[in-house]
């Protein structure tokens, strides 16, 4: 007989896992016999996988990522020339307890956006904290908390996730007072974050698109040289391939 009381408090204590399973533990006669410590057991394995997929739906959302994609699809196709074991190992989230990078670099179309966000599902899955965003729309996004006020918090929110995604990363030639933002970004998860930079342009000329001088190679000293780069090749776009333009 289910003890109405229990089933009441274990939802007032946020344990609806446990009582949907003590419930059904109650109404299914062949799990009777078990014994306390094994019904038990299955009460506590089901609440601890509803909060497990509770925290990992609520860390996707937060992400924000434009796609949906995971390591699992990506398509290895001959011309793209990937490196299968390499991205099995980024898959692993070891760069990030190490607070290393990943430069993704690709024509337009090669799938940058796709990888970044599968990169960034398997943090998820790992149960790190990711954002993802534009690297224009970050530049915005500071511009306008410096009019507003509310600069270094908005600066600060970005050293706090585990992972970092900037994708159209120097599309654009920089402002100096870009420049000088995205050092801010740069130097405060330096060591501390790891960050995902997925870009059509490659490294040699990234310095042109930030500018000459010393904020240019603090830049890119603390990108490069602690970074995994993953290039895509493929005469054909997958954009193409998959009939999307």
């Amino acid at each position: 007989m289910v003890n109405e009381a229990t089933i009441q408090h274990l939802h007032e204590m946020r344990l609806s896992g446990m009582a949907n399973t003590y419930r059904s533990q109650n109404g299914d006669p062949a799990l009777k016999d078990l014994p306390f410590d094994e019904r038990f057991g299955m009460m506590v394995d089901t609440e601890w996988a509803k909060r497990k997929n509770n925290r990992l739906s609520r860390l996707i959302s937060r992400a924000g990522f434009p796609m949906k994609a995971c390591i699992e699809d990506i398509e290895y196709h001959a011309d793209r020339k990937l490196d299968r074991e390499q991205i099995a190992r980024l898959a692993t989230c070891k760069y990030i307890e190490e607070s290393h990078n990943i430069i993704i670099l690709g024509p337009s179309g090669a799938g940058k956006t796709y990888f970044s966000c599968a990169f960034g599902l398997s943090a998820c899955r790992h149960f790190r904290s990711v954002k993802y965003t534009r690297l224009p729309e970050l530049l915005n996004e500071l511009a306008v908390a410096r009019g507003e006020g509310v600069y270094r918090k908005a600066v600060a929110d970005y050293g706090k996730v585990n992972l970092l995604i900037l994708d159209e990363w120097l599309l654009l030639p920089l402002s100096g007072e870009e420049t000088r933002d995205l050092l801010e970004i740069v130097e405060l998860r330096h060591k501390k974050g790891s960050t995902i930079f997925a870009s059509q342009i490659r490294q040699e000329g990234w310095h042109e698109k930030i500018g000459e001088g010393p904020l240019a190679d603090a830049i890119l000293d603390r990108i490069i040289y602690n970074s995994y780069t993953v290039v895509i090749d493929g005469e054909e776009s997958m954009r193409k391939k998959k009939g999307i333009i």
